[in-house]
């Protein structure tokens, strides 16, 4: 069975590089594509979904971002089961942060340069939100284009989404990214952050052994 991976916002597949899946499973990541200018969300998940071969059943895996993505995905090609990692299944389990970030509108104003800097403040509030013990973090941000950062966080923030059946949840207890608090999740990673797909990829592996069989 192929299993369809997409990643976190500005993640390719190395921040997953540790997950383990049943030797009968596929493992096919979708690299993130740069954004059309002034592209709408719907069209961008439809060329995210263009790799998916839906002739056969396929399981969808998305982390972060990629969870929000795979979902509206799945609304196009469904899935036999899908699981997110770290993500949110609808738009009422956002944090204050980033409902926050709706109200004001405040992504628009930010300059698109900011977002290219890899010194700039944003990478430096992105280690403390993430997991700011981890020295390498920068290493898994490979997708570092600004226009498609602006773009993907502006979609973050203003996503509105009604929970969709048999979504799997998977959360950790110490995620600030997504706070556990906002959602019910199926499976909590104990003492782990939002980069808990990495720090706690054994526990991880286990848990999607049982799922993608």
């Amino acid at each position: 069975m192929k299993l369809y991976i997409i990643s976190g916002l500005g993640a390719d597949e190395k921040v997953l590089e540790k997950l383990t899946f049943n030797p009968e499973i596929e493992v096919i990541h979708i690299p993130w594509l740069i954004p059309n200018l002034n592209e709408e969300f719907s069209d961008y998940v439809y060329r995210m979904s263009e790799s998916i071969d839906d002739s056969e059943d396929f399981y969808l895996l998305g982390y972060s971002f990629g969870g929000i993505l795979v979902q509206e995905i799945q609304k196009l090609k469904p899935a036999k089961k899908i699981v997110i990692l770290g993500s949110i299944r609808c738009d009422a389990e956002k944090s204050k942060f980033i409902k926050l970030g709706e109200k004001t509108n405040a992504i628009k104003y930010i300059p698109k340069p900011f977002f290219g800097n890899s010194s700039s403040v944003l990478y430096m509030f992105l280690k403390k939100i993430f997991d700011s013990k981890n020295a390498n973090l920068l290493e898994y941000f490979r997708v570092k284009d600004p226009y498609y950062l602006k773009w993907s966080m502006d979609k973050v923030a203003k996503w509105k989404f009604d929970k969709i059946p048999d979504v799997i949840q998977i959360l950790a207890d110490k995620d600030i990214v997504f706070p556990i608090k906002n959602s019910q999740p199926d499976f909590v990673i104990k003492n782990a952050t939002h980069l808990f797909p990495l720090t706690k990829a054994k526990q991880v592996s286990e848990i999607l052994k049982t799922i993608f069989v």
